[in-house]
């Protein structure tokens, strides 16, 4: 069968120059524009960005996945000027986007915040005024289920959670998208895994998601957040699910950050219970400011688990 194809980064970090009014430095967001303006800002540059979509337009990929802190202070500029980016990757129906951290510091109003990307993180005929969680939209054979695992949180965390209510809905979700035979991917901001990252940055509920995902499964998980690249498993109905993550795609490498990559993955379905999915890596060369193949995979997909 024919395979589909998808691009994942995440990350993105959208350069913005702070410039805060005077209730918002009494905010989180005066810790981020201090960070950004001491370092961050030399690490993530628009002009890698740039570098890594002008590498994967070239592979045409069917669909693409953003997850995550496309801001860097949840500014209502931030939003707007992130969704005429957004418009630039392709029709939102091309394109599936999850909030990170950065995207919730503090708490902004839907039409100011997030309401404004409500098209790139829309179940499939919905047209409600703000996001709903969790979200699906189905490509082909294959399952986008979108979380937000983004909440704002005290100064000097960077925590997640994805909340009882969610996660309620997300199991019958994933059940019945599994009876129909889809490849379910699930896209978050927060790792999964234990130890991925720091206490202070982690999802604090993903021992009830691993759960609900043990229960009714999954074919893979990808996320972001994470200062370097993940490849790591979780307990899944049958065998361990698959867990992509990935570091920002802005980034030059350094002593914090890996640097900046994504993945072209190619899904194809053998029959009726089994998948084979084909990753490629795209390496930042910092040098020549171009991505490069850093290596693939491929594995073969069977209900729900990695074999």
């Amino acid at each position: 069968m024919t395979a589909i194809t998808l691009a994942h980064f995440s990350d993105p970090h959208l350069s913005h120059e702070p410039r805060l009014r005077l209730r918002e430095r009494f905010s989180k967001r005066q810790l981020s524009a201090w960070s950004w303006q001491r370092a961050r800002r030399e690490i993530q540059t628009g002009g890698v960005l740039q570098a890594l979509l002008a590498d994967l337009r070239q592979y045409h990929p069917d669909h693409i996945a953003i997850t995550g802190d496309i801001t860097n202070f949840s500014l209502h500029e931030e939003f707007a000027a992130a969704a005429d980016w957004l418009k630039t990757l392709g029709e939102p129906e091309a394109v599936s986007i999850v909030p990170g951290n950065h995207d919730a510091l503090v708490k902004v109003d839907a039409a100011d915040g997030l309401g404004r990307w409500q098209p790139w993180m829309s179940a499939d005929r919905d047209r409600s005024p703000a996001p709903q969680w969790p979200y699906v939209r189905i490509r082909s054979d294959i399952a986008l289920i979108g979380l937000n695992s983004a909440r704002p949180t005290w100064p000097a965390l960077a925590s997640g959670i994805i909340g009882a209510d969610q996660l309620a809905r997300l199991e019958p979700i994933l059940s019945e998208l599994g009876a129909r035979g889809l490849f379910r991917i699930v896209l978050l901001h927060h790792p999964l895994a234990d130890g991925a990252v720091s206490a202070r940055k982690a999802l604090r509920d993903r021992a009830a998601l691993r759960e609900v995902l043990a229960r009714a499964g999954a074919e893979l998980v990808l996320h972001g957040h994470a200062r370097d690249a993940r490849f790591d498993t979780i307990a899944g109905p049958i065998a361990p699910i698959l867990c992509l993550g990935l570091p920002s795609s802005s980034a030059i490498p350094n002593p914090k950050d890996e640097g900046a990559r994504w993945h072209h993955l190619s899904i194809r379905r053998l029959d009726a219970g089994l998948w084979e999915m084909y990753v490629e890596a795209r390496l930042l060369n910092p040098q020549s400011n171009r991505f490069e193949r850093g290596g693939a995979y491929s594995m073969r997909v069977e209900r729900g688990a990695a074999l």
